[in-house]
């Protein structure tokens, strides 16, 4: 889930054929709330809520349609296709790309405000949750390598 929430949070995001992308945190009993923001900014809340709720996961061929990563390419091309990128991005003016950039986040905050009292709000929220006695088992149950007690015959 956390990776997932790295690669939200890039601006450019390529995958291997090959990777797969889970939110895993529900069967942990937990949630992914830090990581929330960008991952619904990324994916949209429709294909959040059934990723979050599942933490079922994803080829890369899925992550790409739904918006988690631009381009999904062969493993053996992956060094290739983000060296060409690099390129791509190095062609350009570096301080129109920091405006560029801040553009991007102008415009969008009109629609979507995501604030410091929002990323505080989930830091909260996930504390209240991890301190649960639902993610207590989730996480034993985890590190114990065995089903969590609310999974029928654990």
């Amino acid at each position: 889930g956390g990776a997932v929430g790295l690669i939200a949070a890039c601006d450019i995001a390529l995958a291997a054929k090959s990777a797969r992308f889970a939110l895993s945190e529900v069967r942990l009993g937990l949630l992914p709330a830090m990581i929330s923001p960008y991952v619904i900014r990324a994916m949209g809340p429709r294909q959040a809520r059934r990723w979050f709720l599942t933490g079922e996961a994803m080829e890369a061929h899925t992550a790409e349609r739904i918006g988690l990563v631009h381009e999904v390419v062969d493993d053996a091309a992956l060094p290739v296709a983000s060296a060409a990128l690099v390129d791509a991005l190095l062609a350009g003016g570096p301080g129109a790309q920091a405006e560029i950039k801040q553009l991007i986040r102008h415009v969008t905050r009109r629609s979507e405000l995501m604030d410091e009292s929002l990323l505080a709000e989930t830091a909260q929220w996930i504390a209240r949750i991890r301190a649960g006695g639902e993610a207590r088992e989730g996480l034993t149950a985890f590190l114990e390598r065995r089903k969590p007690g609310w999974i029928r015959g654990a």
